[in-house]
């Protein structure tokens, strides 16, 4: 297999290759595919699946395997010829084969590859780090939080409902007089003031007493998920039986004592500032972190194709579906219970996606002009790194992640730490 021409073309990261085939290589890709399709040829006199190649080219030409035996060899090939021409390919747009015969084939490829990109300025970032103070005001917010965790909810029977309030109701609602799916509710507790219905329903049932009956009427957003129901006026039919607040539990010894293993309030208080102080240098380091990432993508320059923005969300909403699997859900119940399309979806990643594709770019292109290097000490650290974190063994890990991935991720993490130690924190 060889590289015969490169192009580059007039778009932007936008290549033809003209790739070779050798006749070894093309021959054994051409016995593959006889093997797996000789099993559905049947050719009188001989039995089903068992008739020799040579019957079979004779009976239907010798190109009759060509074309399922070039798919077969194009990835390697192309893949190893835009090695050779030292371009990253981001996306094939077409392939189309020029020649072919038994000494080999030759093909051509539009492709789109990774961009070449530049960047300065990137020693010596000011960064303001978050403050890492434990003040009297973070621990007083800490413990209410702990009320908030440990707070009951009692039935109120003297005055009308409230925001803050939980409201036990029934509802039904319409549309043009007629009941719509997935309106209807009994025994519904909703959190008045919480915004989790649509604007002015919580709203308007503030101001009655439990055992009323009364109707509610709203908009649906012209943006809500079900399609049906954008920007319709609707009336909800509603049961108010009861009405519930929130009470929270005094700050003293006894409550210390049911929410920690402490005695006293003094030393839950101190407990607290160790486990808050801990979580506020986190905290602080991140924040460093995501700052001087905004910081690379505002520097790097460069025409990014599409494509790598395609790729990016495609593999976040790969991740996603994953981790659905893991919870015993699929991405089809998810998506129809959330009214979302595959469009919403990758809206949904697109962002973050944008922003890791450029953060990347940022740390190689910068790699590349402090020529990092990954050594074999580098990689054996972060495989045993990665065995200890999934609790693997060293050997099932390498075998799982190739060593050329994990170095590009080993040497973009030394790209960062570079930026980190010249950075100006203040």
């Amino acid at each position: 297999m060889a590289l015969k021409e490169c192009t580059k073309k007039e778009e932007a990261n936008a290549y033809e290759l003209v790739v070779s085939v050798d006749g070894e290589t093309f021959e054994k890709a051409i016995n593959k595919v006889y093997k797996k399709e000789v099993k559905k040829i049947n050719i009188q006199g001989f039995r089903k699946g068992k008739a020799p190649r040579r019957i079979i080219e004779k009976m239907y030409g010798t190109e009759v395997f060509y074309d399922d035996a070039m798919q077969d060899c194009y990835p390697e090939a192309l893949y190893a010829a835009a090695e050779e021409a030292g371009v990253k390919i981001v996306a094939v747009e077409s392939l189309e084969a020029i020649e072919a015969s038994a000494e080999g084939f030759t093909f051509k490829a539009q492709v789109i590859v990774e961009p070449e990109m530049e960047i300065d300025g990137y020693k010596g970032i000011e960064i303001e780090k978050k403050s890492t103070e434990v003040t009297d005001e973070l621990i007083e917010k800490e413990i209410e939080q702990v009320r908030e965790r440990n707070s009951r909810l009692v039935t109120v029977e003297d005055r009308a409902a409230e925001n803050g309030d939980t409201a036990v109701i029934d509802f039904e609602g319409f549309v043009d007089g007629e009941a719509f799916e997935g309106g209807k509710s009994e025994g519904y507790n909703l959190s008045l003031g919480s915004g989790n219905f649509i604007p002015g329903f919580e709203e308007q049932i503030v101001g009655h007493k439990a055992g009323e009956e009364f109707s509610i009427f709203v908009n649906f957003p012209e943006e809500y998920q079900a399609e049906k129901l954008q920007g319709k006026e609707a009336e909800f039919k509603i049961v108010l039986h009861e009405i519930k607040t929130k009470e929270l539990p005094e700050v003293d010894d006894e409550f210390v004592q049911d929410v920690s293993d402490k005695e006293t309030l003094e030393e839950y208080k101190e407990e607290l500032r160790e486990t808050v102080g801990k979580r506020l240098v986190d905290e602080a380091e991140k924040d460093v972190d995501d700052k001087i990432a905004e910081k690379l993508m505002e520097l790097v320059q460069g025409e990014i194709p599409e494509a790598m923005y395609e790729n990016q969300t495609n593999e976040m909403i790969r991740d996603f579906e994953n981790r659905l699997r893991s919870q015993g859900l699929d991405m089809d119940t998810y998506m129809r219970y959330m009214g979302m399309d595959v469009n919403a979806l990758k809206g949904m990643y697109r962002t973050d996606a944008e922003k890791r594709v450029k953060l990347r770019l940022a740390l190689e292109t910068i790699a590349k002009k402090e020529n990092i290097e990954v050594t074999e000490a580098d990689l054996d650290e972060e495989y045993g790194k990665l065995a200890e974190t999934y609790k693997m063994d060293v050997d099932k890990v390498k075998a799982a992640i190739a060593a050329d991935s994990l170095s590009e991720d080993v040497r973009v993490q030394k790209a960062l730490d570079l930026v980190k130690a010249s950075a100006v924190i203040k």
